[in-house]
């Protein structure tokens, strides 16, 4: 039987806050034990990494720099089930820190020998270029005009841009628009995108965070909120069923950035990436983070050398 409209918009309510709070509870997103999919069932285990002690990446001035000593790897910290940091404990969760977590690992650091570092988008060329971090995993789109300024490894995932809505509703895509509320996050690319006029929305409302537009969802004050589907597949995880991810309209393959002249580290990092789907880590990790969404995880991505 439905929940009532207004005790599910309390109940999703209530788990946004358990977000913020970051408490720890169970199905908070670094409660692994605690965490359900979106079908009530419990979370898949979390792969192990099994670290290589005898990693080494000859001509690579980052590695030689690193070696025996710790890696420091960028990455998001306020996306549940994808990038996310737990305010009070600092551990981090989410796809994107396990493909850290794997690469490390090949890399030769285990999980005390990794420091993550919360890096903004608009920072992430100068931390990189800089030395200020090693490797950056974070939702971060290959294109031709960062190739420019820094060297990409993957793509480890292909998000691309889609919606995401309520349990019951019947959109099922961007041509179900004509009419509608979005809601996406200020001067984001799928705000500008969703605006088009092929689309027909009625309104195209800019937050400060993907946060405030599921708020907006939940209370009936849009009718979807827009970015890329594995940031979506996060609050879709985070609310256990009530919302739902929808229609990918768009390709953006995630990489891992390092620094554009080291590439015998770049090569390292690819076949990290290629070892870990090919023995099933990266189906594991994606399925106890992302998947817990209801959303079936996609082959990965093939390896872009250049």
């Amino acid at each position: 039987m439905k929940l009532r409209k207004s005790a599910a918009a309390a109940a999703v309510v209530l788990a946004l806050a358990a977000s913020a709070t970051a408490c720890g509870k169970s199905g908070s997103p670094d409660d692994k034990d605690g965490a359900k999919a979106s079908d009530g069932s419990s979370a898949p285990a979390l792969p192990t990494y099994k670290v290589n002690t005898s990693a080494d990446v000859k001509d690579s001035p980052v590695f030689e720099k690193i070696k025996g000593k710790e890696i420091t790897i960028g990455t998001k910290a306020d996306q549940p089930f994808l990038g996310f940091e737990n305010p009070s404990t600092k551990k981090r969760t989410g796809f994107d820190i396990e493909i850290a977590k794997m690469i490390a690992a090949d890399l030769g650091f285990d999980e005390d020998h990794i420091k993550f570092k919360t890096v903004p988008s608009e920072a992430r060329e100068t931390k990189i270029a800089s030395g200020d971090v090693d490797l950056y995993v974070g939702t971060y789109t290959i294109n031709d005009e960062r190739k420019k300024q820094v060297g990409f490894a993957g793509p480890y995932y292909v998000a691309g841009q889609a919606l995401l809505v309520k349990k019951d509703s019947s959109i099922k895509g961007p041509d179900d628009l004509k009419g509608k509320k979005v809601c996406s996050a200020t001067g984001s690319t799928p705000l500008k995108r969703i605006k088009e006029a092929r689309y027909g929305v009625a309104e195209a409302k800019a937050q400060q965070g993907y946060q405030l537009c599921v708020q907006d969802l939940v209370n009936g004050q849009t009718d979807a909120v827009t970015t890329d589907d594995a940031i979506l597949k996060g609050y879709a995880a985070e609310n256990k069923g009530a919302l739902k991810v929808v229609g990918k309209f768009s390709t953006e393959p995630y990489g891992v950035g390092l620094k554009k002249e080291d590439a015998a580290l770049r090569e390292a990092v690819n076949k990290a990436i290629e070892a870990h789907e090919k023995n099933g880590d990266w189906k594991k990790a994606y399925d106890a983070t992302l998947g817990l969404s209801g959303a079936v995880a996609e082959m990965p991505p093939a390896i872009e050398r250049y």
